[in-house]
């Protein structure tokens, strides 16, 4: 029924479709920190430039306050839903043969795209569910390249799964690359995806990321291209080509890829001469893993000037890299207003005159009139953080609000964040002012007291929506 409907509003859409439709790529890196990119202060000073992503936030606006969820499956819900994740069931790093998974009945940003007649494309990691429904090829996109469901330190189950005599059944739980070539089309497995390959995969993302852009190019419907990097999360080993580059091993290696490989696709824009009806928006999924056991991954990510690190709630988690480009539309520069990953979905619906779902709650807010400079400020003043079912943090205004604190285990590859512990305070939240301390060292929840009463109020607003809206189970592997 859902596809039913979806090609209807397609058929509709056709015939009043309008030329000026902009092509949307999008490209989302994993687990890119703050402090790992050449214009929030990386570089060259840590041995690794990124010239290619540098130029594409010179060339378009960049933000000083794009805020996530605090890892890859949340953050990748909140994006392709325009919802907080814990409105889906996805509020937690989530494994493949688990029961959290994306629903048929959410609208996604590639139907979105698809309802205004875009050919729409998915490429690299999904992360959001293994059942048929949930996959990308059934959740409005016409194609799925390169494709693999889970996240990418399973490329090394192999070697696990061997090295420890596992039984024969497990060896399902290898990752596969994975590809549909239509809407609705049935998965085909194309190889392992091992560590050999974990080597090559963005290599070829970028290839055929850039032949599709060539070709759609000619054609007169626009297209909605996603791209899911996946560097530079662990392990790190990059592609014969970027290996050794940096000067602090495989990490910076790792980085220098990804801009690499950005710089095609960009390369691919220019070339096709649709650059200046082309919006470009590069994000990066959540913070950096700062922690690791392994040797090799001693040079780790940063958070800049953030305390934290993936999957805790703190800010250096939530943080991170953003920039879009829309050439004569959205004025270069560099901005300190708050976005969000949700807030895509509706300002993207608001620019292509797409609807957004009114059946439900959105915590996205539509964010156009103020990137295209009809408004000085955004339409964001706060963000709601989840982990699994609980609420760990709130963001209001330059305020850092916790209920819960966080602290860390060992192992690998963190020591902290999502391997890491929740513990309860003593009743009282803790209160950081994030511009006079990024580090969250010192709770000034004494003195500015008065910020609990929009902290409960915005609290207060989202358990008022559950009444109408109940969230469904979120994952979690320790309480049955």
């Amino acid at each position: 029924m859902k596809r039913i409907l979806l090609f209807i509003m397609v058929l509709f859409s056709m015939t009043a479709f309008a030329e000026d439709k902009p092509n949307v790529v999008f490209m989302l890196a994993d687990n890119l920190g703050y402090g790992d990119v050449g214009v929030y202060g990386a570089g060259e000073v840590r041995g690794m430039p990124t010239p290619h992503i540098d130029q594409l936030a010179n060339e378009g606006l960049r933000f000083t306050q794009f805020l996530v969820e605090p890892g890859c499956t949340p953050s990748r819900a909140g994006l392709m839903t325009g919802r907080y994740s814990i409105r889906v069931g996805l509020s937690k790093i989530i494994l493949r043969g688990t029961a959290n998974t994306l629903q048929d009945d959410e609208v996604t940003l590639g139907e979105v795209f698809k309802s205004k007649g875009y050919d729409t494309a998915y490429m690299g990691k999904w992360h959001l569910g293994s059942e048929e429904q949930s996959q990308p090829q059934n959740q409005g996109f016409d194609e799925w390249r390169h494709g693999f469901f889970g996240t990418t330190e399973a490329t090394l189950y192999t070697e696990s799964i061997e090295r420890t005599k596992s039984p024969e059944k497990w060896k399902a739980l290898i990752p596969q690359i994975v590809e549909a070539d239509e809407p609705g089309g049935t998965l085909r497995q194309v190889r392992p995806y091992d560590f050999e390959y974990r080597k090559l995969i963005d290599r070829d993302m970028a290839e055929t990321a850039s032949s599709y852009i060539k070709n759609k190019a000619t054609e007169d419907t626009p297209f909605f291209l996603f791209i899911g990097w996946t560097r530079p999360h662990y392990p790190n080993d990059a592609a014969p080509d970027f290996e050794g580059r940096s000067r602090i091993g495989t990490y910076g290696d790792s980085v220098m890829e990804l801009d690499g490989r950005t710089g095609e696709v960009l390369t691919a824009i220019r070339d096709a001469g649709i650059e200046e009806n082309t919006i470009v928006i590069f994000v990066s999924d959540n913070g950096p893993t700062k922690t690791s056991g392994t040797v090799k991954e001693l040079n780790h990510g940063s958070a800049g000037p953030w305390s934290g690190e993936l999957g805790d709630g703190l800010e250096g988690s939530i943080r991170t890299v953003g920039m879009i480009r829309w050439p004569r539309k959205i004025n270069a520069g560099v901005t300190n207003e708050m976005l969000s990953i949700h807030d895509f979905l509706p300002t993207l619906a608001s620019i292509i005159d797409a609807d957004v779902p009114s059946d439900r709650p959105v915590d996205g807010v539509d964010q156009s009139a103020f990137l295209m400079g009809k408004q000085q400020q955004s339409n964001r003043e706060h963000l709601l953080t989840f982990i699994g079912d609980r609420l760990v943090a709130v963001r209001y205004r330059q305020w850092r609000i916790y209920p819960v604190s966080f602290s860390s285990t060992g192992g690998n590859a963190s020591t902290g964040g999502y391997l890491g512990r929740i513990g309860e305070t003593a009743g009282m939240p803790e209160v950081y002012n994030i511009e006079s301390d990024p580090r969250e060292e010192h709770n000034v929840g004494a003195e500015n007291g008065w910020v609990i009463v929009p902290y409960l109020q915005l609290i207060g607003e989202y358990t008022k929506s559950l009444e109408k809206f109940p969230n469904p189970p979120a994952a979690n592997l320790t309480d049955y």
